[in-house]
């Protein structure tokens, strides 16, 4: 069976057939940072890092890149909340997201490319809109014209006239004069007070939009295999987005579009208005970064998510059994004769079976599903050995059903601790770490983010791990 992928472009499942037959070009639009990732967030990040994991396990080398929006009115209003830089916000939310995605266990993209770093990329797509007709400067400011993309609206399917007035994007606090109101901005001249880039229409910065059609076409080329994002993003942005570089290249920008849908928080949609706002390092507080994914993923990617405490019990104990299972060839190496030497083999028809189910459109649940039951195998032959000292199977059957749940669970980002970690240093006590962490705090108040940062690696050192949570609060754990 081969792969088969919902598009949103067409509105249908397609089998998936990318430009090159060994290679995926793959680009996803990440986070504004401005503050410290959120469930929303972690959900897309982890779908698209499976969806990338399952590629390369078919054989794929992908490409696979995600951007930083870091000039964004969110991050320069947090900069004047904390009388700090744009620059100094971006740097620690930067940070920050990879501190948590190293816990999610996301693997890296290859390249995470910023706005900051493609101004001159964009200034030449702005240019050559112009140049193409489709772009016009006023005051300033320059607008793409909606009205000279012909195909406007075909990945959203809104029509022209039932756009309203608003549809420019993240940078619109004072609109220019705009030629009709759904037109949206490509440059917005510079207001008092606020960082500004050179440019050939004055100082200025970039819309939104045209910061990631400019990153795609630098990182990746003119048509890519698959553009990803959070289903929210299908409107404005990547619509948007397909007709600024389609308009300068006559090309696809990509040809499949996947989306990922929203999460909500016991049945209400997250927003820091209804107090429901959860973000990823609230949650590895309380729960393992593996459980978070199994909540993720048994879920379809494209349907909303609810978030809550039953179900993140639920995933909690699945994980338990599932990590059982992970660990079952460590723990009872001796009692099965194994050695570090010994080998296994995959088995053929559970790997079939795991692929026919991820190839529906990434059926995740359904992959999950398989991993459960040989994971339940293995935990009830683990009882028989530790009550009876034997078991009802060979030892090679059950290292073949071993190393077939470690495989696959893998392509799933899905991993226990084989490692026997050394004992934690006591070497410092809880009342000294509450002191570092109040130095910490004091310094962080102070905008002297080097010293907060030293303090952290500190008690990194003695092996004492930080959690910044909202509100201010340092939680910590050994």
């Amino acid at each position: 069976m081969n792969l088969s992928l919902y598009n949103t472009l067409t509105n249908r499942e397609e089998e998936f057939i990318p430009l090159n037959a060994d290679t995926v070009n793959m680009y996803c639009c990440g986070i504004t940072v401005y503050d410290y990732c959120h469930l929303g967030h972690a959900r897309t990040c982890i779908t698209w890092d499976v969806v990338r994991r399952y590629l390369e396990w078919r054989g794929y080398k992908v490409n696979y890149i995600q951007n930083f929006t870091d000039i964004d009115d969110k991050i320069l209003n947090r900069a004047r909340q904390e009388n700090t830089t744009m620059e100094a916000v971006s740097e620690r939310f930067i940070e920050a997201y990879f501190e948590d995605m190293t816990q999610l266990n996301v693997k890296p993209a290859n390249a995470y490319p910023r706005a900051t770093h493609t101004l001159d990329g964009i200034k030449k797509l702005i240019w050559e809109l112009e140049q193409k007709g489709y772009a016009y400067e006023t005051e300033g400011d320059v607008y793409y014209s909606v009205e000279k993309f012909k195909d406007y609206g075909k990945l959203s399917g809104r029509k022209l006239e039932d756009l309203q007035t608003g549809a420019s994007g993240r940078v619109n606090q004072s609109e220019g004069v705009k030629q009709k109101p759904f037109d949206f901005a490509l440059w917005k001249s510079a207001k008092p007070d606020e960082p500004s880039f050179d440019s050939p229409w004055g100082k200025g910065r970039p819309g939104w939009h045209i910061e990631c059609s400019a990153m795609v076409r630098e990182m990746l080329g003119e048509t890519i295999d698959i553009h990803v994002g959070g289903n929210d993003l299908i409107f404005p942005h990547h619509e948007n987005e397909i007709a600024q570089s389609e308009a300068v290249t006559g090309k696809p920008l990509s040809r499949y579009w996947l989306h990922n849908g929203m999460v909500k928080v016991d049945g209400e949609k997250m927003s820091k208005s209804l107090g429901n706002f959860v973000t990823i390092r609230d949650l590895l507080a309380k729960y393992d970064p593996m459980a978070m994914r199994i909540f993720i993923l048994q879920a379809n990617y494209r349907k909303p998510l609810d978030f809550t405490q039953d179900a993140m019990e639920g995933v909690t104990k699945g994980w338990h059994t599932l990590a059982e299972g992970l660990l079952f060839g460590v723990k009872y190496r001796e009692k099965l004769n194994l050695t570090r030497e010994s080998q296994f083999t995959i088995i053929k028809s559970v790997q079939e079976d795991f692929c026919q189910a991820i190839d529906r459109d990434f059926n995740f649940a359904s992959g999950l599903a398989i991993l459960f039951e040989l994971a339940k195998e293995l935990v009830k032959e683990a009882n028989i050995l530790t009550h009876e000292g034997k078991t009802t199977r060979s030892s090679q059957e059950l290292g073949d059903k071993w190393h077939t749940l470690v495989t696959l669970a893998q392509v799933l980002g899905l991993e226990a601790n084989y490692e026997e970690k050394e004992p934690v240093s006591l070497s410092i006590t809880e009342e000294e770490i509450e002191t570092l962490i109040q130095q910490r705090l004091e310094a962080r108040k102070a905008k002297n983010y080097q010293e907060g940062d030293r303090i952290r690696d500190l008690l990194k050192e003695k092996g004492v791990t930080l959690i910044d949570a909202p509100g201010g609060v340092t939680k910590w754990h050994r």
